[in-house]
């Protein structure tokens, strides 16, 4: 453990919405853009095996079934924009559902990725806070909870209900009763008082306690070791669903089957390089929140941000109108704690990845990536486009132009050449469907499926 420093703390006179309570603190805001994977994987709970609901995964693409801290630590990318940060945060573990009069669910679109913030919270001016250690995890919440009793556990996830027209409404424990026209941002602040010996525990809980005043305070003498407080908020686009609601009632609920918020939870595996983080939490001293301020942070470039994604592995439907939730997780609105759920027929296999390429070795053309575009520097000379474009007719169409290189973009346009995408530009995240065949990938914003004629000589364009 570090020595005590000389830290200075700054009065925030305007700290987030988001925070529960004004105090004197600094911090900083770590945006993370996307999600690197949406399916049924919980390292936490369920080691090893497919989770019993949907989680939303930010973070490095160490991320894995199963997974140490090395295994975080050997991430390349990350969908968060501190490159010594390659942590996995699931800052809304259950992914929010729209449920309609006639039984069936839709997920509710999320509102750009999330935003973690690392808070100097002390009990005492002089306290010493710590960086979370190599191998720590923790979870915040109780996904089984159906009724709000008050526990510090509770108090530490709220609700926020935006509408920027109107004055600012109180937050809620849980979900909101009311429409919320800019948003519903859904909240979870997590302990910071440690037992200062154990990296988890059986429950990933226990070896965690909140302070007093939940967010602030003083630590229990049983957890006498402080760590920088954990705040995670994202928001969903409610005001979509509008015209939804029915009997007066909201009409969403979380991917474990929870229509009252109250199971709402949050997980945490530690991927920094520790080292740094204990510098930031000593030494990174402003109120501004801004992140770019703290000095001893490297950040990714934003594409590597937007780019980073772990390919899924669960093959089950997650989009679109579903007749139930993925998972056995039939809608449990309590009061009473709700009731594990399985033999419903959803899937346990853990598959392979799934792949975004279309096999179109009949027409003597295989697969190469994705490739990053750019307006101004196009990777490809000549384009066209289809409502009903599919990969074979891009590649269809390259052929008659007499190109060896094809690729498809923003679902419905073909671009092709002879020289192949730029080493630079390889590694992107392809995965909107062709405008032709939603079961084929054509590519995406600025995003190209990259398919090669067979043993057609390559040359490689340069940026």
């Amino acid at each position: 453990m570090v020595g005590t420093p000389s830290v200075s703390l700054v009065t925030v006179t305007t700290l987030l919405l988001s925070c529960f309570l004004p105090e004197v603190s600094a911090f900083w805001r770590l945006p993370c853009n996307n999600p690197i994977s949406i399916e049924r994987s919980d390292p936490l709970a369920s080691p090893g095996q497919v989770a019993g609901h949907l989680h939303t995964i930010m973070g490095g693409n160490g991320f894995d079934f199963s997974m140490d801290f090395n295994k975080a630590r050997a991430s390349t990318c990350s969908s968060c924009t501190v490159k010594q940060d390659l942590s996995n945060y699931w800052p809304f573990t259950n992914t929010s559902y729209s449920a309609a009069k006639n039984g069936t669910f839709t997920p509710v679109k999320q509102v750009g990725g999330a935003l973690i913030y690392y808070l100097q919270r002390r009990g005492t001016p002089t306290e010493k806070l710590f960086a979370f250690p190599a191998g720590f995890r923790m979870l915040a919440g109780d996904p089984m909870l159906r009724s709000f009793t008050a526990t510090k556990e509770q108090r530490a996830i709220t609700y926020a209900c935006l509408n920027y027209n109107q004055p600012a409404a109180a937050e809620t424990n849980g979900l909101p009763t009311k429409n919320c026209a800019d948003g519903l941002r859904l909240q979870v602040f997590f302990p910071s008082c440690w037992n200062g010996k154990d990296l988890d525990s059986a429950d990933h809980k226990s070896h965690m306690a909140y302070p007093d005043g939940v967010d602030s305070g003083s630590c229990p003498s049983t957890h006498p070791v402080r760590f920088i407080s954990l705040f995670y908020e994202v928001t969903f686009s409610v005001n979509d669903f509008k015209d939804l609601w029915y009997d007066n009632k909201q009409p969403f609920l979380l991917s474990n089957g929870d229509p009252t918020g109250f199971g709402y939870h949050g997980d945490f595996i530690n991927g920094w390089d520790v080292n740094v983080l204990q510098q930031a939490v000593d030494g990174c001293n402003n109120d501004s929140g801004v992140v770019e301020e703290c000095p001893f942070f490297q950040f990714f470039p934003s594409n590597s941000v937007s780019d980073c994604f772990i390919p899924p592995r669960v093959n089950e439907p997650t989009t679109g109108w579903l007749p139930k939730l993925p998972g056995c997780n039939p809608v449990q609105a309590g009061p009473g704690k709700a009731v594990a759920s399985t033999g419903c027929g959803a899937t346990t296999v853990i598959g392979p990845p799934k792949t975004y390429s279309t096999d179109v070795s009949s027409r003597g053309w295989g697969y190469v990536g994705c490739s990053t575009d750019d307006l101004a520097s196009r990777t490809f000379p000549i384009r066209t486009s289809d409502g009903a474009m599919t990969v074979e007719k891009c590649v269809d169409y390259c052929v008659s132009q007499g190109n060896a290189y094809a690729g498809t973009q923003f679902a419905n346009e073909c671009y092709c050449g002879n020289t192949a995408p730029p080493a630079a530009r390889m590694g992107a995240k392809c995965d909107t469907p062709c405008a032709g065949n939603a079961n084929e990938v054509c590519g995406g914003a600025l995003r190209l499926s990259v398919y090669k004629k067979n043993g057609a000589k390559v040359r490689r364009n340069q940026v």
